[in-house]
């Protein structure tokens, strides 16, 4: 089992940045693919970025590449978002995922098709025009 906590949510206004972290406890096996998805209200959850983390490949939501970056830190068990140039669309709950993946390959997919088994909290982002 994995527990994650996600943290860094805020308002920010178009333009800014944001870096939200997720902090994982438990299984490693089950964090082998890390994952932020969003939700906006009345809309479908979406994958913005996923990370395997014995790889290092990262994959992105085509709207988000060049803007978003997901990276890790292996010794605080730690990963995070970094957002810049943020838009009014970006609004939205933004949650930390984990799940077992055997390769790159996989965690790429996974962005799309989901499958990951433990989810956090959740953490709001709101940006203004």
């Amino acid at each position: 089992q994995v527990q994650l906590v996600e943290s860094g949510g805020g308002s920010v206004q178009a333009g800014g940045s944001l870096r939200l972290s997720c902090t994982a406890s438990g299984s490693t096996y089950g964090r082998s693919c890390m994952g932020w998805f969003r939700q906006a209200p009345g809309k479908k959850r979406e994958g913005v970025a996923t990370i395997h983390t014995a790889s290092g490949r990262t994959t992105y939501l085509d709207s988000v590449k060049g803007r978003f970056t997901i990276s890790q830190d292996n010794a605080k068990n730690t990963v995070y978002l970094q957002m810049t140039s943020l838009t009014p669309e970006d609004t939205a709950l933004y949650y930390c995922a984990a799940g077992y993946c055997p390769d790159g390959d996989c965690c790429a997919r996974a962005l799309l098709v989901g499958g990951f088994a433990s989810w956090g909290q959740g953490t709001q982002v709101t940006v203004s025009s």
